[in-house]
């Protein structure tokens, strides 16, 4: 047996892969994932499986994916720049990059933006780079694993890392004040936690880290496009300013392109091109998508934008209220992430099963990406669903409901 037969028996031992093998071989009929999809279609219409269904897995909540615009930004970015500039940031960048930084930091309302290739790449990069062996990172208890994996980092290169209970202010002021004598302290959440839709009571939470001698960093991703004033997320109309805050935006979700940015002051965005090993050692967005990016930041800032917010939450307001009239526990609301809590795995496995034979895709998640037990039915509401698919999922679950038993809405809700 050669060493890396021997790794393979190793990894395939321990308790999580051990974990999901067992359902993968257990409910390979309902087990919906790793899906490829075949071919998109107008109103979320996929082909997975041979099936044509409609697709409430997507965040793409602004539709802009399906834009024309859009497209033809793509293919115009393709016509200048080729597929790819072929180098490091750290070496060269393409006009478009620094043309759509300047865009996103104009429709932010905030000093400077760094663009990196994804959000992940961004929280594992800047949060080590950010912080040394006499400083502290503080986590919310749920928030997402790369600002966790980007933690683990910091704390291998000699960082403290300290953990609060979920959104509660106060619980980070006790956590700030007993971890003793720190230079500067980095205290990292998310502005919409996307398995439940909650958004962290950010004022309360910075006027706690401005109190503290600490920097608030805030990962928007799944707020990026879609909340706030112009869909600039949720940090701007909570707090009323970015002073002290470090803000991470996704560039795939409401913006249908690539890539994630952080958002700073002009001088910071100099030390994390010299700090951030992700910056330095990755790849670039390609720079077609920075040309769509570009497009983008244009419709957000136009009158458009409020056409295109309403239809999206003329759906979410479809989504969520026939779903509660049904009873049925729903996470979130106020957001297009919305979901329906199940709790047994299989039972959730078998809920999104039935849903796609009966014509429609969500998430079924189960344990690791949510507490054992705490199974959810996640659905993703974009603007360009038509409003009777949206009323046809909620049938469904109506229908769903003779066949599956679902926790009420007067019970208490899994994190």
């Amino acid at each position: 047996m050669t060493p890396l037969n021997k790794l393979t028996t190793t990894l395939k031992q321990t308790g999580l892969i051990k974990f999901l093998s067992h359902f993968a071989e257990q409910f390979s009929d309902i087990m919906l994932k790793d899906l490829s999809m075949a071919s998109i279609g107008e109103d979320r219409k996929v082909d997975f499986l041979g099936k044509t269904v409609t697709n409430f897995g997507s965040d793409s909540f602004l539709g802009l994916d399906q834009d024309d615009r859009v497209k033809d930004a793509l293919r115009n970015g393709i016509e200048r720049w080729g597929s790819h500039n072929g180098a490091s940031r750290a070496f060269s960048s393409v006009e478009t990059n620094v043309l759509a930084e300047e865009k996103l930091a104009e429709w932010l309302g905030i000093e400077a933006v760094l663009i990196y290739p994804s959000v992940t790449l961004a929280n594992v990069g800047a949060i080590p780079g950010l912080v040394g062996k006499q400083d502290i990172v503080v986590l919310d208890q749920h928030c997402h694993n790369s600002i966790q994996e980007g933690a683990k980092i910091a704390k291998a290169n000699g960082s403290q890392v300290l953990f609060f209970e979920h959104c509660d202010p106060s619980s980070l002021a006790k956590v700030l004040q007993s971890a003793g004598k720190y230079r500067h302290a980095l205290v990292a959440i998310d502005g919409i936690y996307s398995m439940s839709g909650v958004i962290p009571p950010l004022k309360e939470l910075n006027k706690v880290c401005m109190d503290n001698n600490a920097i608030l960093y805030v990962d928007d991703a799944h707020a990026t496009g879609v909340v706030g004033t112009k869909g600039r997320g949720t940090v701007l109309d909570a707090v009323g300013n970015y002073e002290n805050i470090l803000l991470v935006g996704s560039l795939s979700k409401g913006f249908s392109c690539l890539g994630g940015f952080i958002g700073c002051t002009q001088e910071m965005k100099s030390l994390l091109k010299w700090k951030s090993n992700t910056f330095i050692f990755g790849g670039p967005v390609g720079p077609p998508y920075l040309d769509a990016i570009c497009t983008v930041c244009d419709i957000l800032s136009s009158g458009e934008y409020e056409l295109i917010i309403a239809r999206l939450k003329r759906n979410l307001n479809i989504l969520v209220q026939g779903l509660r009239s049904q009873g049925l526990q729903v996470l979130g609301g106020a957001t297009p992430i919305v979901s329906v809590v199940v709790g047994d795995e299989e039972q959730t496995l078998k809920a999104g099963h039935i849903l796609f034979q009966k014509g429609f895709y969500v998430q079924s998640v189960i344990f690791p990406a949510v507490p054992y037990h705490g199974g959810v039915l996640r659905i993703q509401v974009n603007a360009n669903h038509k409003p009777d698919s949206v009323k046809d999922l909620v049938n469904a679950f109506k229908e769903l409901q003779k066949e599956i038993e679902f926790p009420t809405a007067g019970l208490k809700k899994a994190a």
